[in-house]
C-alpha cells in the first residue's frame, strides 16, 4: 500500500513540474538562509570558547613602582578578580619580547634612547557564563589602584563584538520565524493548486469510496519529499560555500588559532526534520481547508 502512495506522490510531482520546482528552489533558499545563521551562532560560540582558560588582561604600572611593592600588587589583584594567572613582565622583557617579533623592522629600534614600555602584569581571568558585566567590574577595581597605569583587556572590541553577536541571533530568529510562515504558505499553496488540478479525480475516489486518509496520505508524502529535497539542497549549497570560504579564511587570519567549523551532523538531520514537519504542516492545512469545503 505504502508503494502505491509513494507512486502516486511521484506521478503528482512530475504531472506539475514547474510548480514543484520552485517550491522546492523557494524551500533550499529559505534553509540556506537560516543554516547559514545557525553556522555562524555555532563558530562565534567556539570562538568565545577559546576564552575558556581566562580573558587575557594587561595591567600596565604606573612610572617608578619599587620591586618591593610588586608582590602587593599581585595580591591586590588575586584578591579583586581571582585571577587563574599572574605573570610580572618588566619593560625591558616587553622590549626585549616586541624587537623579536618584529625582526624584519629592527631599524625602528636603532635610535630608542629609552625603553617607552611600562612594567605590566599579564593575568587571565575566569567568568563563568560570559558575564562581561563583571569583567568591567573586576578592570576598574583593578585601575583604581594607586600603582596601577592602566587595564586593557580589548573591552571596545569585545563590547562590539558581543553586540554583533546578539543582533545577528535577532536577525536569525527573526528571519527564521518569517522563513517558516513563508515556507508553510507556500506548501500550503502547493498542494491547494495539486490538489485542485485533481478535483476530478479526487470526487470520483470519494464517491467509489476511498477514506479520506487514503486521498491525503499521497499529499503528504509529495510535500514532506519536497521539504526535504529543498532541505538538502539548501545545506549541500551552504557546505560548498563553507568549503570555498574556509580554504581561503584559516590559511590567513584565523590560522593556527581559531579552526571553523560546519554544522555538525546532529543539527543537520534536525534541519532536514525541521523542514519536512514544515511540509506536513503546509500539507495539514491545505487538506483540512479543501476536505472541508
Amino acid at each position: 500500500m505504502m508503494a502505491l502512495f509513494i507512486r502516486r506522490a511521484i506521478e503528482d510531482t512530475l504531472r506539475n513540474r514547474l510548480l514543484n520546482i520552485i517550491t522546492i528552489i523557494t524551500i533550499s533558499l529559505s534553509i540556506l538562509i537560516v543554516s547559514a545563521f545557525i553556522l555562524f551562532f555555532i563558530n562565534t560560540a567556539e570562538f568565545i570558547n577559546i576564552w575558556k582558560d581566562g580573558i587575557p588582561v594587561m595591567v600596565y604600572l604606573k612610572p617608578g613602582v619599587d620591586t618591593a611593592e610588586l608582590s602587593d600588587i599581585k595580591r591586590n589583584i588575586q584578591t579583586i578578580s581571582a585571577a587563574q594567572y599572574i605573570r610580572y613582565i618588566s619593560k625591558q622583557d616587553a622590549l626585549n619580547s616586541l624587537k623579536a617579533q618584529m625582526k624584519r623592522q629592527s631599524s625602528l629600534f636603532e635610535n630608542l634612547s629609552e625603553n617607552p614600555l611600562p612594567d605590566a602584569f599579564e593575568i587571565r581571568i575566569m567568568l563563568p557564563g560570559h558575564n562581561w558585566q563583571k569583567m568591567e567590574s573586576f578592570a576598574a577595581q583593578i585601575e583604581s589602584l594607586d600603582q596601577v597605569e592602566e587595564v586593557e583587556y580589548g573591552q571596545k572590541w569585545l563590547e562590539r563584538f558581543i553586540h554583533l553577536i546578539e543582533l545577528f541571533r535577532f536577525a536569525g530568529y527573526a528571519l527564521g520565524g518569517i522563513f517558516f510562515m513563508a515556507t508553510v504558505f507556500i506548501v500550503t499553496n502547493t498542494i491547494r493548486l495539486v490538489i485542485y488540478s485533481r478535483s476530478e479525480e479526487v470526487e470520483i475516489m470519494r464517491l467509489v469510496g476511498a477514506t479520506d486518509r487514503f486521498i491525503k496520505i499521497p499529499f503528504y508524502i509529495q510535500s514532506m519529499f519536497q521539504c526535504a529535497f529543498g532541505a538538502l539542497i539548501g545545506l549541500a549549497a551552504l557546505f560548498i560555500s563553507f568549503l570555498f570560504l574556509t580554504s581561503n579564511v584559516e590559511q590567513g587570519l584565523f590560522s593556527g588559532f581559531f579552526q571553523i567549523r560546519f554544522i555538525p551532523m546532529r543539527i543537520l538531520l534536525t534541519i532536514v526534520f525541521c523542514s519536512m514537519l514544515v511540509g506536513w504542516l503546509g500539507c495539514y492545512l491545505s487538506l483540512k481547508q479543501y476536505l472541508k469545503a
